[in-house]
């Protein structure tokens, strides 16, 4: 199986890696000089992490190969990932080109975390097999990936980008229909603009912030999520008592979440000299190495209780030692 990756950036990098990880030849397409160099980077992280996390091993590696035009790029592909730079302009010229190419049963999976899919599939010829597969970084860690069919995506290419995204380890979770920004940034927006008031207003400094979500709140987000962990704020009574509980709280004015703090100058350097304070010891690379470790130790703690996300990855080494075993009976 081949999957073709537009864009290998952060996203991009890491949709190949898991690809190639899970045993299918990936072809990069990328104007960027450097590349391979920062592909080799992602991929060798990705490796160590995953080696660490699944008990069985992993499936043979697949090819990882360069392409210098699109048509190269696209022959012969299973699935298209495209990630290129947020923008609806640029992701519909793209589309324009490869419209043409696209093999007739391949997937078009755009990475976008904000654009609708019917939006940035407006007259395509392809368009019955475009969707959006909005991941998580890193890609080759983090199992979540949002699934937004547009109008005209086909049941076929709605079912196949299900059954390719599980294969390959990861949690496709379906949105029900269409909506700017899709679930999580809608979720990530309010909280991004309420921390960017209470830097603004000096309430907080950027590693304040930080603090109260990782040494708080996000430990148990990241094990039940939020519903599940106010279900048991509720008590016994669970989430009816919570809500008429705490309901009325909704209506004071705690919070500037449909206000918008003016990104000046003034905030903007604010706002970076405090995130220096905070981590600007570390290098990017070290940040990376340190969040990967990090991730594989949570998740594998979930593992041992088969809850949140652990569960998934129980499943995935169960699906993987079968497929060893079934190797070895050839």
């Amino acid at each position: 199986m081949q999957a073709t990756v537009l864009g290998a950036g952060v996203i991009g990098g890491g949709w190949a890696a898991r690809f190639v990880l899970h045993g299918w030849d990936v072809v990069v397409y990328d104007h960027d000089p450097n590349t391979a160099v920062h592909l080799e980077k992602t991929l060798a992280r990705a490796r160590q992490a995953l080696r660490e996390l699944y008990d069985a091993d992993l499936p043979p590696e697949g090819e990882l190969s360069y392409a210098t035009t699109l048509t190269e790029a696209i022959q012969g592909a299973d699935w298209v990932q495209e990630s290129v730079p947020e923008s609806a302009e640029v992701k519909r010229a793209v589309y324009a080109n490869l419209q043409n190419l696209l093999p007739a049963d391949a997937v078009l999976a755009s990475s976008t975390s904000g654009f609708k899919p019917s939006d940035l599939a407006q007259a395509l010829s392809c368009a019955p097999q475009m969707l959006v597969c909005r991941p998580f970084n890193p890609v080759y860690l983090l199992p979540a990936v949002e699934v937004v069919a547009g109008r005209n995506t086909n049941s076929a290419t709605q079912q196949r980008a299900h059954a390719v995204l599980t294969e390959i380890g990861m949690y496709p979770v379906a949105v029900r229909r269409e909506i700017d920004a899709h679930i999580a940034d809608r979720l990530l927006e309010a909280l991004w603009r309420e921390a960017l008031w209470l830097v603004a207003d000096d309430v907080a400094t950027t590693a304040e912030i930080d603090d109260v979500m990782r040494y708080g709140f996000g430990l148990r987000w990241a094990q039940m999520g939020l519903f599940e962990t106010y279900r048991i704020a509720g008590g016994e009574a669970g989430m009816h008592h919570f809500l008429k509980q705490f309901g009325p709280a909704l209506a004071w004015p705690w919070s500037k979440l449909t206000d918008v703090p003016d990104l000046n100058a003034e905030l903007i350097d604010k706002i970076a000299t405090q995130s220096d304070q905070q981590s600007g010891h570390l290098s990017i690379s070290a940040l990376e190495q340190q969040r990967d470790n990090n991730l594989v130790a949570l998740l594998r703690a979930l593992k041992q209780t088969d809850s949140g996300a652990g569960k998934l990855i129980n499943l995935v080494d169960i699906a993987l030692q079968n497929r060893t075993t079934d190797l070895s009976h050839r």
